[in-house]
């Protein structure tokens, strides 16, 4: 005999239309069950799509009346099971892509508002067509969504000039956790009136609130930007090369990123039509972008300056400038391309971790160590953020190991020793995707406990019967 539906189903559908109220019976759901990386797979209550923040609002008072969970959803895209529910079938999943309207752009203001459904890629378009640039860039950025940047504070490779999303939100509407709206939407830079509220919401993972719009920080578009590929002997020489560009390119320097020779190597046997220039020669490889408000002439002539002193320094071995737009995106394609070879290369061990650029260097010696003591054989899948301080500290399995195993085995010991030695060197155990669930149960272990209680107090204020997100970041 088939199980009558929860009552609040009928109810949300007569909120927001029958069609955008999915449920197991009647659709695949797999898409919103399923988190990016495969590693958790849910069973939803229903998946509700609404299409504006009036019925977003009246799907939460719903579902707080009947005492449901939500879980909002973006592109689920992220990668620390966050967004996904859990397999109790009573969850609702509270999905914006509907809402995906860019609101209106202020040029003066140099601000965009746009709803929490927009795709990056659009919000990036959007600005381009009027002559600006927002400057947040990911590698899932053609289906990640605005209010998940922002739920998860996303960074990516321009942090190092502009700021994680938190510094390119000016202000938020959000739905509260009894259903009511708060709009925070004013462009303006300075407010001082009480508490910051649009930096609550930013990166708390959709357990406080659910943003659905935002009005968002523009820049003017550089007259030129330029990318070089440098090979570097060491990562102490990687961050040498850091400081010389900061000195020499100031704010010019919108990216600086880290790869390692294993990485680079995935890379290029798994996708061997990119061709992976100078990295069988060298430890490390760094990709720099030079953006300039003068002309191309200009920053390659600051590019070809900052290189040939680095060179003489012996931070770099070799290097390229990209010549054209197809060849700069060509260098991006094989860093952005470094998660997928890994992928392909098996299941792996995933480590998001920011740590003081100037201790990089020796947390990576201590800890490649470590691990290669720990599990002889063990492959270190280091990139990332350099210019920021963020590594993507990835474990892969020995050559002749099980992938699946050493996935079941070894992942509690492996996280364990990764993260004492982020501790030990000031860092964090997540830099830019956030806790979600994945991480949740370590937090005690890492948090200050006096932030800890804090953050519990704030949660217990603003979401007293704990309906929103469950389990993300507290666990």
């Amino acid at each position: 005999m088939t199980a009558r539906p929860h009552p609040v189903v009928d109810t949300l559908r007569a909120l927001v239309g029958d069609t955008h109220v999915l449920t197991r019976d009647r659709h695949d759901l797999t898409a919103h069950e399923q988190d990016w990386r495969k590693r958790a797979r849910g069973h939803a209550l229903a998946v509700v799509r609404p299409g504006s923040t009036a019925e977003v609002a009246a799907v939460v008072k719903a579902c707080v009346a009947a005492g449901v969970q939500v879980v909002p959803q973006g592109g689920n895209t992220g990668l620390v099971v966050g967004s996904t529910p859990d397999d109790s079938g009573r969850q609702v999943v509270l999905h914006l892509g509907r809402m995906n309207a860019v609101r209106g752009i202020d040029t003066a203001n140099l601000t965009m508002t746009v709803e929490a459904g927009c795709v990056l890629q659009s919000v990036q378009e959007a600005a381009e067509q009027a002559g600006l640039l927002f400057p947040l860039s990911l590698a899932a950025e053609g289906s990640c969504t605005i209010g998940g940047n922002l739920a998860t504070n996303a960074g990516g490779t321009q942090v190092v000039r502009y700021g994680n999303a938190r510094e390119l939100c000016l202000g938020l509407e959000v739905v509260t956790a009894q259903g009511e709206v708060w709009n925070g939407l004013g462009g303006l830079r300075k407010d001082n009136t009480g508490y910051d509220l649009r930096d609550l919401f930013v990166g708390s993972e959709g357990t406080l609130g659910i943003i659905t719009a935002a009005t968002l920080k523009l820049h003017p578009q550089p007259a030129a930007r330029l990318t070089a590929w440098a090979a570097v002997p060491s990562m102490d020489a990687a961050v040498a090369l850091l400081s010389l560009a900061h000195r020499r390119l100031g704010p010019g320097l919108t990216g600086f990123e880290v790869m390692g020779q294993f990485a680079l190597g995935l890379v290029d046997r798994h996708f061997p039509q990119l061709r992976v220039p100078l990295w069988r020669e060298s430890p490390y490889c760094v990709l720099l972008e030079n953006s300039d408000s003068e002309s191309e002439e200009h920053a390659r002539a600051q590019f070809e300056r900052l290189l040939e002193t680095a060179l003489d320094a012996g931070h770099v071995l070799d290097a390229v400038v990209a010549e054209s737009i197809a060849q700069a995106q060509g260098l991006w394609h094989i860093r952005e391309s470094i998660p997928l070879a890994q992928a392909e290369e098996g299941l792996n061990i995933k480590h998001d971790i920011s740590i003081p650029v100037s201790r990089i260097p020796a947390f990576c010696a201590e800890t490649d160590a470590l691990l290669a003591q720990a599990i002889p054989g063990v492959r270190l899948v280091n990139f990332g953020h350099l210019g920021d301080g963020n590594l993507h500290y990835n474990v892969q399995a020995p050559a002749d190991g099980d992938p699946v195993r050493f996935l079941s085995e070894e992942e509690s010991r492996v996280n364990t020793l990764v993260f004492d030695a982020v501790t030990r060197h000031g860092g964090s155990i997540s830099a830019e995707h956030g806790v979600g669930s994945l991480k949740a149960a370590c937090l005690p272990h890492y948090k200050d406990p006096v932030a800890l209680s804090l953050m519990r107090s704030i949660k217990t204020a603003l979401d007293p019967q704990g309906l929103m997100n469950p389990g993300r970041v507290l666990a």
